[in-house]
């Protein structure tokens, strides 16, 4: 596993530094981004579907597959502006307010078509309603921090922070399993993710502070975004934005090994050599990017 993680992870980075490149340089912002969040999107819900079924539930496929897509498109629709107007009444986190909304009607249109006998119908639009809310909801806010505005400045400012909030989390990740191999005796949680113990927790937070003065300093200096507030109040903004954003992305891990757990699997899928799914690639971001997305509309950082 781990010679397949150095083997993909360096092309993973690669190719997404590629992506970011090509996305800032785009006429619109989030050109090139979105469609990679979209077709994640079909391949995580993909894997929720598997998830269900192992757990004994039978939503109706169309109806998660539509369902959970529509929250990650309707948060793609600032993309129909050149410039979004900043007047419109429905604002950006709207158009993924509206999408959940459209969302969970599917979900119950595709329990009521496929009705048959009681027993089943409330545990299926449960299940649907759970990947339309958290892969759905949750991965249409990196679609929101993309297209953010920080400092007036999409293009620049909303990949930094989506680029912040990224680091943080993987390099949170990556203290974790470095610090949980070296130091760790106390298990975090025994039952659901045996592996994760509270000394690897403790460094991927040193790690996530590292890496969120990167990104608030060098990364968005050279992307020439103006991060306020400066000296010793930017360092304190910088450690609380990395622990707010660490912790919130080892809660989504969490959040995925319950799943698994529940469903009897080890990994979401196994597509992806040394990562496995899809979902065991984004369960941290997915719980982070909430978190960001409010530390930066918030006034907390930017």
């Amino acid at each position: 596993m781990l010679r397949w993680r150095l083997i993909l992870g360096p092309l993973f980075i690669g190719l997404l530094a590629a992506l970011c490149w090509a996305d800032i340089k785009a006429s619109r912002p989030g050109v090139f981004l979105v469609p990679i969040a979209l077709v994640l999107c079909v391949l995580a819900t993909q894997e929720m579907l598997r998830l269900f079924r192992n757990s004994g539930k039978s939503p109706a496929a169309w109806s998660v597959y539509v369902g959970t897509f529509l929250p990650v498109l309707a948060s793609c629709a600032p993309l129909a502006w050149s410039v979004y107007p900043t007047d419109c009444p429905i604002g950006r986190l709207g158009w993924l307010s509206c999408g959940l909304a459209a969302g969970l009607i599917v979900a119950l249109l595709g329990e009521m078509r496929h009705y048959v006998e009681p027993g089943q119908a409330i545990a299926n639009l449960s299940a649907t309603a759970l990947s339309v809310l958290y892969v759905g909801g949750l991965l249409g806010f990196l679609v929101q921090l993309r297209l953010l505005p920080v400092a007036g400045d999409t293009a620049h400012g909303g990949m930094l922070a989506l680029l912040s909030m990224i680091i943080v989390v993987k390099a949170a990740d990556i203290g974790a399993y470095t610090a949980g191999r070296l130091f760790g005796r106390h298990k975090l949680a025994p039952v659901m993710s045996p592996g994760k113990t509270w000394e690897g927790a403790a460094g991927g937070m040193v790690l996530a502070i590292a890496g969120s003065m990167l990104a608030l300093g060098p990364l968005a200096r050279a992307l020439e975004i103006a991060i306020k507030p400066a000296g010793v109040a930017w360092i304190v903004a910088s450690i609380v934005f990395a622990l707010l954003v660490g912790i919130a992305g080892v809660l989504g891990d969490l959040a995925e090994s319950l799943l698994k757990r529940d469903a009897g699997v080890k990994d979401s899928s196994t597509w992806l050599p040394g990562f496995g799914g899809v979902l065991d690639v984004l369960d941290s971001l997915l719980m982070a990017a909430p978190v960001a997305y409010l530390c930066w509309v918030s006034g907390l950082i930017g």
